[in-house]
């Protein structure tokens, strides 16, 4: 068993280091968060992880609440603070610098480029995070097939996420998922 400053560290470390490679928001670590939570230091179950992610977009704010709960986990009320602000804290500064940095170069033909270049990227990560949570939060065909099913119509039909909770719900209460 770890120590509890161990653990913080650890916590602390991990989560300062992913921050800076979540290109597009938080969603975009998701599958490091889950190959490092879940798979390396198995603080968490693929289901736990699952299921703290769903929390996480529930509550209102910043869906990166999932940093937090991954920290409450493994060392309680410290480590919810200790992940958040090691998420949080290294991007708000970069985010800061390269913001004022960047207001002088806003014409250039590089700029332009270069935050053209970050869309595709972005997407691409998003994606993957899609793919680590259908993955761990598929264990059956009928979860496949609500996971299908919300995709397609929020992508093709553009209707309101609010209501693919509301029958995904339903359908938990009726025990079919």
């Amino acid at each position: 068993m770890k120590s509890a400053s161990g653990s913080l560290f650890t916590l602390a470390a991990f989560f300062a280091v992913t921050s800076l490679f979540a290109v597009g928001g938080g969603n975009s670590a998701i599958p490091e968060m889950h190959r490092y939570a879940v798979d390396i230091q198995h603080w968490l179950s693929d289901r736990q992880f699952a299921d703290s992610f769903a929390l996480a977009q529930l509550t209102p704010g910043p869906n990166l609440i999932i940093v937090t709960l991954i920290g409450y986990h493994v060392a309680g009320i410290a480590g919810a603070v200790v992940a958040t602000l090691a998420m949080c804290g290294p991007t708000s500064v970069l985010a800061f610098v390269v913001g004022r940095a960047s207001e002088r170069f806003t014409d250039a033909a590089w700029h332009r480029a270069l935050s053209r270049g970050l869309i595709p990227v972005t997407l691409g990560l998003t994606a993957s995070s899609a793919t680590v949570i259908a993955s761990v939060a598929d264990h059956s065909w009928v979860a496949a097939a609500i996971t299908l099913a919300t995709a397609c119509i929020a992508f093709f039909m553009r209707v309101p996420p609010l209501w693919a909770f509301a029958a995904a719900a339903l359908l938990g209460l009726a025990g079919l998922v």
